[in-house]
């Protein structure tokens, strides 16, 4: 298990936009993070009548960003590469707010395809093994 003391450096996503907790596990092709943020009443994407599941495509592509920081770093990078989201795809929700759910959420992705200017995954967000969302996402990496 890495914390997020050990990655929140190699990674845009600060403070409470910091979504993910922990990365449970990970290898070349996919990750397996935790966080259990969801229920907080701060929690920055939640609106007035909580946190709707269209939210957890972020934690899909911070799980992304994550992956992407740690096989750098395993090639000897600890540089924080910026990226945009720019696509979601077949995106699938299968509860409306997720707010209410008790103890952690489970955060898989699985690499597609990454080069250096850009990665495309699948990911999945998951609580006690139901699944709550899924899909696929791309990103860049904008030229410096």
């Amino acid at each position: 298990m890495l914390p997020k003391t050990d990655w929140a450096h190699l990674i845009p996503h600060a403070g409470t936009m910091c979504l993910l907790d922990a990365v449970q596990a990970w290898d070349e092709r996919t990750i397996h993070a935790t966080s259990a943020g969801h229920a907080r009443s701060d929690h920055p994407l939640r609106g007035a009548d909580g946190l709707h599941a269209v939210h957890l495509a972020e934690y899909g592509a911070q799980a992304m960003a994550v992956h992407g920081a740690l096989r750098a770093r395993a090639g000897g990078s600890e540089a924080m590469r910026p990226g945009r989201l720019v696509s979601l795809r077949d995106v699938q929700l299968f509860e409306e707010y997720v707010d209410r759910l008790d103890g952690h959420l489970d955060v898989h992705a699985e690499c597609l395809y990454a080069d250096d200017s850009g990665a495309q995954y699948a990911f999945r967000v998951e609580h006690r093994g139901r699944l709550l969302a899924s899909g696929r996402a791309a990103v860049i990496h904008p030229a410096s």
